[in-house]
């Protein structure tokens, strides 16, 4: 089963091209991360554990591929559960977060109407809770459990996550490392069809 997560501010359609392309046949799923925290308070915590319920239930080994939060929630699993990981996909995903990035961030979205928040299917609050309870994950101590094929991908126009990317691809055991020249920080947006063909070269080349 391959897994898709999208990042904030993305909803699951955000993969819709980029898996067309793919084709590889296999089943996958794309979900909401909006839904999967809706009646609950939205803390990482929360979304992480809702989030691991879904792996949890398919049978089978995953392939997890995740952008930026959905990054940050594929290489968590894999880390706590490295035996149900068969493949990792992580795109503009940090390991540690950058407190200060974070807070400039979040004094931003407060600025911002809720309308804008509407189109994440997120609620404005929730955005601001869910960047909050991030400030002080560090998933740094726990990347050497992983052991699966890993395939780091960041936008080269991506400065924000670029050097993290590169030092998580050197951190994990089994890990190559892409750039997308020309790319920003939405790669399955930006560059669906070409991170397709990284896709399907690194699916192929570690095929059960």
């Amino acid at each position: 089963m391959q897994i898709y997560i999208h990042g904030l501010g993305q909803r699951p359609d955000s993969w819709q091209k980029a898996v067309s392309y793919l084709n590889t046949g296999e089943e996958h799923m794309c979900p909401d991360l909006a839904k999967l925290v809706c009646g609950k308070k939205a803390t990482y915590d929360n979304l992480y554990a809702a989030f691991s319920a879904i792996c949890d239930a398919v049978e089978g080994p995953l392939r997890l591929c995740g952008l930026s939060l959905g990054g940050v929630l594929a290489l968590h699993y894999a880390a706590e559960h490295p035996g149900r990981v068969s493949a990792l996909v992580l795109i503009s995903a940090q390991y540690q977060m950058p407190e200060k990035l974070l807070r400039v961030q979040n004094a931003v979205f407060r600025l911002m109407p809720s309308s804008v928040f509407q189109q994440m299917g997120f609620q404005k609050e929730d955005v601001l809770s869910l960047c909050q309870t991030m400030a002080k994950l560090d998933l740094s101590t726990s990347i050497h459990k992983i052991s699966c094929p890993c395939m780091v991908v960041c936008g080269g126009r991506d400065h924000a996550n670029k050097r993290a990317s590169a030092k998580l691809a050197g951190m994990l055991k089994n890990a190559e490392f892409h750039v997308l020249n020309g790319v920003g920080h939405e790669v399955n947006i930006e560059a669906p069809e070409e991170l397709a063909e990284l896709l399907f070269a690194f699916y192929n080349k570690n095929a059960n």
